[in-house]
């Protein structure tokens, strides 16, 4: 097993792309809509030291929590389904010599009573972009199921609980998609964006993050030109200070 890339290199500007979305440790593209490891890893390293308390609350695949032990920094991974929790755990099952703790657990983005206020010192997650792919189809709590509207909703509770556990001067990243409805775009981004700058956060940056490997794209090139519009091929990477 190797423990990272090859001549990896930080990030220096405001366009991110990934072309190889990364293999290394236990990393593979089998959870739907998990994002490439190089996306926490710069972020890890950029906004955070070793020995650092990290959180993702939407741990889906375990991307971010492999990275976190990988670079020496403690994590807690949360999320509301129990296929991505055991995911978590077994991509995290790997021995390397360092202090990292990554504790995983079933909890909800909007109501993390069991941390406490200003413990956090870096949030590094990947939410679903609203139904656009619903990790589960009965659970309650799992806001993938949600409309947009209703998502961005839920996601006035998800800003609220992220600002309350992240310590000051520290650092929140959210990355984010929009939609589209009836041919138009449906500005995900942007409102998410507003919604954690309205929960008080600072936005320090705008990354914009090119997709790449998708599996849907061959199945909308057609309509995208039958239909007259654009493939939705970018992301919104939203840096966010306390």
């Amino acid at each position: 097993m190797t423990f990272g890339p090859d001549d990896f290199k930080l990030e220096l500007n405001t366009v991110w792309r990934f072309p190889d979305r990364g293999d290394w440790a236990t990393h593979d593209a089998k959870y739907r809509g998990n994002w490439s490891p190089y996306i926490p890893r710069n972020i890890i390293l950029r906004y955070s030291l070793k020995g650092d308390l990290a959180l993702d609350q939407f741990a889906g695949g375990g991307t971010t929590l492999v990275e976190a032990k990988l670079l020496d920094r403690n994590c807690i991974g949360i999320d509301v389904n129990e296929t991505a929790l055991i995911r978590c755990m077994k991509k995290c099952d790997f021995e390397i010599d360092n202090t990292a703790k990554i504790t995983i657990k079933k909890g909800d983005a909007r109501d993390l009573d069991f941390i406490a206020n200003e413990t956090i010192d870096l949030i590094c997650a990947h939410p679903p972009y609203a139904n656009i792919i619903k990790y589960s189809e009965d659970n309650i709590n799992d806001i993938s199921l949600c409309k947009p509207k209703d998502f961005l909703t839920e996601m006035k509770s998800v800003a609220v609980e992220s600002f309350r556990v992240l310590k000051k001067d520290k650092f929140c990243v959210i990355l984010i998609g929009d939609t589209r409805n009836k041919g138009h775009v449906v500005p995900l981004g942007f409102s998410v964006m507003d919604i954690f700058k309205n929960a008080g956060f600072n936005l320090k940056e705008i990354i914009i993050k090119e997709q790449f490997n998708c599996k849907s794209t061959e199945y909308w090139k057609k309509s995208s030109i039958k239909y007259n519009f654009l493939l939705l091929a970018h992301e919104y990477l939203f840096v966010f200070k306390k």
